[in-house]
Order: C-alpha cells, then sequence, then structure tokens
C-alpha cells in the first residue's frame, strides 16, 4: 500500500470527523483532541484477521505507552479486511480479548464504526444507524481516564445517543448526503493482496 493511498485514507476520515463527528455534534469530546492534534490516524494494510489483531495490538501498545497530551485516542483504519459488517462486529469480541489479554482493560477501549453500521432492531438503510457510519472499517481507541473525563464535564452524557438519533432523522439521508462525504463502494483492494489462481 502506499503513502498516497493512505493519505486518501486518512483525508476521507478527517473530512468525516469535521463535517459529521464535529460538525453535527455527534461526540462532543472530539473537537477538542482535533484541534489539538491528538488523534491519531493509524492505516493497516492488512487483509487478514490474524493481520489486523497485530497491527490493534500494536495500536494498543503506542497508545498506552505514549503520554495522553501527544496521543489522547486512535483511529486504527482498516480498510482491506473486515468490509463486511457482520464479520467486522463478530472481530469486535476479538479487540476486547486483546484488551485484556494485554492487561489494558481498564486503561482503554475499542469504540466502532463502519461504512455498513447498522444497530440493532434497525434496517440497513435507516437513518439513525448513521451516527457510527465512517468511510472506511476502523476501530477507535479511547482512553478510559480520557472518557471519563469527557463524561464528568458533560453532565448530559448519556442522552447523547438519543440526541444523536434526533439530529440525524432531522438530517435525512439527503442532508447525509449533502455533507459530501467520500463514499467507499466497493471496498478498496489492497494492491499487495495475491491474486486468486
Amino acid at each position: 500500500m502506499d503513502n498516497a493511498t493512505n493519505e486518501k485514507i486518512i483525508v476521507a476520515t478527517k473530512l468525516w470527523l469535521e463535517r459529521a463527528v464535529i460538525g453535527l455534534n455527534l461526540c462532543p469530546f472530539a473537537k477538542a483532541v482535533h484541534v489539538k492534534n491528538q488523534i491519531s490516524y493509524a492505516v493497516s494494510s492488512a487483509t487478514t484477521h490474524e493481520d489486523l489483531l497485530s497491527d490493534l495490538m500494536h495500536a494498543l501498545e503506542i497508545l498506552a505507552e505514549t503520554p495522553a497530551e501527544k496521543i489522547d485516542t486512535t483511529l486504527l483504519i482498516h480498510p482491506y479486511v473486515l468490509t463486511d459488517f457482520l464479520d467486522y462486529n463478530d472481530f469486535l469480541e476479538v479487540a476486547d480479548a486483546a484488551l485484556e489479554d494485554m492487561g489494558l482493560e481498564n486503561m482503554l477501549q475499542v469504540a466502532s464504526f463502519h461504512p455498513q453500521y447498522q444497530f440493532a432492531g434497525t434496517q440497513p438503510d435507516d437513518i439513525e444507524n448513521y451516527t457510527n457510519r465512517s468511510p472506511y472499517p476502523m476501530m477507535h481507541l479511547l482512553r478510559e481516564a480520557s472518557v471519563m473525563r469527557a463524561v464528568l464535564a458533560f453532565p448530559e452524557a448519556g442522552k447523547i445517543f438519543d440526541k444523536n438519533i434526533a439530529t440525524l432523522r432531522d438530517l435525512g439521508h439527503t442532508g447525509w448526503n449533502d455533507l459530501g462525504l467520500v463514499k467507499i463502494n466497493p471496498p478498496l483492494e489492497n494492491k499487495s493482496m495475491r491474486k486468486e489462481l
């Protein structure tokens, strides 16, 4: 995977962060770390679950060992693997198990974003699913301490989910499309993938 491709992936992700996550205030905690350049964007070239797990563990190690002032949170973007949401959703259990195996379960956590994200009890095209729809599959690695500080600073943190649903319903599909976000369909093909014989 070349640097130009990585850069395009990161640019699309930042656009989504700025216009959707911050622009629609879907996460009231995102703006501060974005403005302070405390978000690490890591693009994985993994094409297998095993390689992605290795990249995830590496990213978790880096986040755990780096001061929060330098990297408060990491977006591990994996465009070439887990492009199917059900596969991705299953892998989240592997991610949680890795946190536990590394002894980081009380220090870090993994949040989920995916182009096909779907909440239980919804239809694929329901607008509320778009609160967690990112241009590429990714895992958001967060510090427990930062989450707790943010929740304490935001007295109605428990209402964020319901507020986001209301925001997206007011916006509608047309409004979401008007954000001008990069749409990735079909998933990217990793040039380093072996061609099937």
